[in-house]
C-alpha cells in the first residue's frame, strides 16, 4: 500500500524520458504523477519501472499522440493549460484528456451550452477569470459551431509532380495523368483544419500549429479531393503555375513520349 508506493517511487529517477508515439519528451517523475489517480500517476506511482513498457533506447513508451502530448505535459506542470489562438485538434486532445483520465482537463475542453442553448468555446486559460473559472462565448441565434465564426485568413499551396505518356496516335494512346503525391504548404493549422485525418504529418510531425511548413502532403492522390476539401473549408483558387520537360523512351523519337510535370495551386481564404 503506502510503503509499496513510496518504494515504487524510489525506483524512479528524478527525470524521466518517455516515448509518445515516436516523440521524446524529458520530464521530471513529479509531473507525471501531479494528478492522483490519473494514467500516468497510476503508472509511475503504483507500478515499478520493470512493469512499463520501454523502447529500443529503455525509455518509457507510450502508444498515444506524440504532438499532443506536449499539451498534457504542460497541464501537469502547474494544472493549467494555455492553447493557441486557434487550435483545431481540440476534439482530439479531448480524446487524450479522457484516454490518460485527467478528468478535469477534459471538461474544461468538452463544449459547453450556454443559456441560450447556443454552443460555445470556453477559454482554457484559468486565470483569465476571477474565480478561477471558464469563460464560455455564446453566440446568438440558432445553433452554431464557434470554429464557424474562428476561421482565419491565410494561404494553402497545394502541390503535385505528374507524368504522363502520349504515344505516336495522341488519341488513342495517350495514358493520362499519374500523381505519385500531393504536398500541402501553409501554417500548419490551417491544414490541419482543412485536411484533418487525411493530412501524412510523418515528415514534420512535431510542428507547432502556428508555424509554417512544406512538408505534409495528403494521403490520397486525387487533386479534385483535396480541390473539395479546401472549396468546404471557404478557400478559393487565386493562382496556379505548372513546368514540364519532354523525354522519350527511347533514342527512337517514334516512341512515346513521357511528359512529368510540377504544379501547384495556390488558395486563399480571407
Amino acid at each position: 500500500t503506502f510503503r509499496t508506493r513510496l518504494d515504487a517511487n524510489a525506483a524512479f529517477s528524478e527525470i524521466i524520458e518517455l516515448n509518445v508515439g515516436g516523440q521524446v519528451y524529458v520530464t521530471r517523475h513529479k509531473t507525471l504523477v501531479a494528478v492522483p489517480d490519473s494514467l500516468l500517476w497510476n503508472m509511475f506511482s503504483k507500478k515499478s519501472p520493470k512493469e512499463l513498457a520501454r523502447d529500443s533506447k529503455g525509455r518509457f513508451f507510450l502508444d498515444r499522440d506524440g504532438f499532443l502530448f506536449r499539451y498534457i505535459l504542460d497541464y501537469l506542470r502547474d494544472l493549467n493549460l494555455v492553447l493557441p489562438d486557434y487550435f483545431p485538434e481540440k476534439s482530439r486532445l479531448q480524446r487524450e484528456a479522457d484516454f490518460f483520465q485527467l478528468r478535469d482537463l477534459a471538461k474544461r475542453l468538452s463544449p459547453r451550452v450556454s443559456k441560450d442553448n447556443s454552443i460555445c468555446e470556453e477559454i482554457i486559460n484559468q486565470s483569465d477569470t476571477e474565480d478561477g473559472g471558464l469563460q464560455c462565448c455564446s453566440t446568438s441565434g440558432a445553433m452554431r459551431s464557434p470554429s464557424l465564426d474562428s476561421r482565419k485568413s491565410g494561404y494553402i499551396t497545394i502541390g503535385y509532380r505528374g507524368s504522363y505518356t502520349i504515344g505516336r496516335d495522341i488519341q488513342t494512346d495517350a495514358k493520362f495523368r499519374r500523381v505519385a503525391r500531393i504536398t500541402v504548404c501553409g501554417k500548419t493549422s490551417l491544414a490541419k483544419e482543412v485536411f484533418g485525418e487525411t493530412l501524412n504529418e510523418s515528415r514534420d510531425p512535431d510542428r507547432p500549429p502556428e508555424r509554417y511548413t512544406s512538408r505534409y502532403y495528403l494521403k490520397y492522390n486525387f487533386l479534385e479531393q483535396a480541390f473539395d476539401k479546401l472549396t468546404e473549408a471557404g478557400f478559393h483558387m487565386v493562382a496556379c503555375s505548372s513546368t514540364g520537360t519532354c523525354a522519350y523512351t527511347s533514342n527512337d523519337p517514334n516512341e512515346d513520349k513521357i511528359w512529368t510535370s510540377y504544379t501547384e495551386y495556390v488558395f486563399c481564404r480571407e
